[in-house]
């Protein structure tokens, strides 16, 4: 299978105006495996795009140097509690018990509202529920292994997982790649430089006029 990018759902609309008004949404979401973060990272460094992180809220502890408002907002299981009953959250999943993140209005507002265009990496449901608060200003990105049978071959070239823990990825996989085509835009990661190139490209169409500089 050649990668390539193909188009789902409705089309992603393209901000030209965005600078004007804020910024935009970028949602990634993708099976386990599937090289989304290694795309996402490799975007970042890309000034022109003017990425940063969603920073989301969770109930777990910091680890290490993390710190508060940095790459996550801390609360308590209370404190997460009284945020959904306040309908704080555009989305949010509890892990195991007491033990939540979730994505707070206010806080993307904010980041919006200075000119960010935001990355969120989340699966289908929080992917399809960011995209229906957005609506216009975000993009809905799916990152698609070219098939399951490869999928378990770099799951397994990982050399870290189980094979009952594999099994239960690909399940998984198989569920979340039925979602595929509510999402704006399906980048086939068949070889990691050009699902690279792909992405970066159809976001830079997204986001509307931005210079192109070689990848």
């Amino acid at each position: 299978m050649n990668n390539k990018v193909s188009h789902a759902g409705h089309s992603a609309p393209s901000l030209k105006e965005g600078s004007s008004r804020g910024g935009s949404a970028i949602i990634f979401c993708a099976p386990s495996g599937s090289g989304k973060s290694t795309i996402i990272n490799s975007l970042m460094p890309h000034e022109e795009l003017n990425l940063a992180f969603s920073v989301s809220a969770t109930t777990r502890p910091p680890r290490g140097q993390e710190q508060h408002g940095v790459e996550y907002l801390f609360m308590s299981p209370e404190e997460f509690r009284e945020h959904i009953a306040a309908d704080d959250f555009i989305e949010y999943e509890e892990v195991y018990e007491d033990r939540y993140y979730g994505t707070l209005k206010a806080q993307v507002e904010k980041q919006l509202a200075e000119g960010q265009n935001v990355i969120f990496d989340v699966d289908v449901h929080g992917g399809m529920r960011l995209k229906d608060y957005f609506g216009d200003r975000a993009l809905s990105l799916f990152i698609q292994p070219p098939s399951i049978e490869e999928l378990r071959r770099r799951l397994e070239g990982r050399g870290t997982d189980a094979p009952e823990v594999i099994q239960q990825r690909l399940d998984r996989a198989a569920y979340e790649l039925s979602f595929a085509p509510r999402f704006d835009q399906i980048v086939v990661n068949d070889n990691l430089e050009t699902a690279k190139a792909d992405a970066y490209t159809v976001i830079c169409d997204f986001l509307g006029p931005t210079p192109h500089p070689p990848l």
